[in-house]
């Protein structure tokens, strides 16, 4: 516990607990919709706002949350309204981003010391600014997703359904795109914009394991955050591994075991039903 007493781990810890809260909510409706993919594209493209946040000479992580923002109700839109496939388009705004983002950096005066810390992520340098804005984040992720709860619970399991019940399945998505893009924000920090994809849908999937209800499977995934980011940030610390990939590597291991000790069930029980069933 004497890695406590610094403030640095302090303040990653307090990181981790916030991160964890966003992902499991958002990520569970990312996975429930099977809209992984966009989340990535959405991530990527804010290597182009803390690129122009550097240009500005304001915190990247401002620059990040407008940007990422417009490119999530822009992706939204335009993949609604185009003919051309999904996927071709949200490659296109994935390389674009990322691309604007290394020409802003090369046009920003300095040197950018800690760069690489928002591409694979280092929770250990959030500063005391930054955590503020994570907790504004989750306030508005939380607060719009209790005001839109059924909502957003009938546009993820039945789309078609929900837009035949007179529901606005447009713009929800386009208020679900806009949370995502602010949970991204969030997890930057914690494990980078490369990994970040990870820790949005890994304790979700887990969580979908245990239970089908949304309200259990966001719970699950929320605790199940708190413990691969702190459990994470102990492991890094003292074997002096790099944080977010530790985070990501735990979070991996726990879905694997978790998959196989439930899959092994799983089988087991079908063997048996079937096996009534004849007789």
């Amino acid at each position: 516990m004497e890695i406590l007493s610094y403030e640095f781990m302090r303040n990653a810890l307090l990181a981790g607990l916030l991160a964890s809260l966003s992902c499991g909510v958002i990520g569970t409706y990312v996975v429930i919709k099977r809209i992984v993919f966009i989340s990535g594209g959405i991530a990527h493209t804010a290597y182009g706002g803390i690129g122009l946040g550097y240009f500005l000479g304001i915190n990247p992580m401002l620059g990040a949350l407008g940007f990422t923002i417009l490119s999530a109700i822009g992706m939204g839109i335009v993949n609604e309204k185009s003919g051309q496939r999904s996927d071709t388009l949200i490659g296109v705004m994935w390389a674009a981003g990322m691309a604007l983002g290394i020409v802003f950096v090369s046009l920003s005066p300095g040197y950018t010391t800690d760069l690489m810390s928002y591409l694979f992520g280092n929770i250990l340098v959030v500063p005391v600014m930054d955590i503020w804005l994570l907790l504004v984040l989750n306030l508005i992720i939380v607060l719009t997703v209790i005001a839109f709860y059924e909502d957003f619970k009938a546009v993820a399991f039945d789309e078609e359904f929900a837009r035949a019940s007179g529901l606005n399945t447009r713009l929800l998505n386009l208020v679900l795109l806009v949370l995502i893009a602010l949970t991204i924000i969030v997890l930057i920090r914690a494990v980078g914009i490369i990994l970040v994809i990870a820790l949005l849908t890994i304790p979700a999937a887990t969580a979908g394991r245990f239970t089908s209800s949304l309200a259990n499977m966001m719970g699950i995934a929320i605790m199940l955050g708190m413990f691969f980011t702190s459990g994470g940030l102990f492991l890094s610390y003292y074997f002096d591994l790099p944080s977010g990939a530790t985070i990501i590597l735990l979070a991996g291991a726990v879905f694997a075991i978790v998959s196989m000790l439930l899959g092994k069930r799983e089988r087991k029980a079908a063997k048996t039903e079937s096996t009534v069933n004849l007789s």
